[in-house]
């Protein structure tokens, strides 16, 4: 597909689930500008890292918590505003609907499989918030802790 259309298409997808949110005015354009940021990364990393997904989905998590740490800050708002929208391209739920429908028709190697590269994409996610989330808590504690 055309790097445009899917970047627009996670632009789209992030503001729909804004709307659904109840993200309003100036934060639900920023936090849809935030899943197109990370679907981008996500793409873009696809030269770095052709044979895992895994590798790439973090990259793009933590594009887009620094990306919500910065606007959490300049708008006035919580972090989670901007940072649970814009997760919402990189979500696997095709790899937990394709696990479940795995299991339903019995074939437990091909769920197994799939099972473990979705739980491995969530924890990607997982750890690019954290770290992230971590590294900005540390340098504000450190910045009014030394430079008042």
């Amino acid at each position: 597909m055309n790097i445009a259309y899917e970047c627009l298409m996670s632009f789209l997808a992030s503001f729909c689930f804004g709307i659904i949110f109840q993200v309003r005015g100036i934060k639900l354009f920023t936090a849809g500008f935030g899943g197109l940021i990370g679907w981008l990364i996500y793409l873009l990393s696809a030269s770095l890292f052709p044979s895992s997904s895994i590798p790439r989905f973090f990259f793009a998590t933590v594009g887009i918590t620094i990306f919500s740490e910065l606007c959490a800050r300049v708008l006035r708002a919580p972090v989670s505003v901007f940072l649970a929208v814009a997760l919402i391209p990189l979500v696997p739920g095709g790899g937990i609907y394709q696990t479940m429908l795995y299991c339903i028709h019995g074939n437990t190697g091909l769920a197994l499989r799939e099972c473990v590269s979705t739980i491995g994409i969530a924890g990607a996610l997982a750890m690019g918030v954290v770290i992230v989330s971590s590294v900005v808590r540390l340098f504000s504690e450190w910045k009014h802790t030394y430079h008042p």
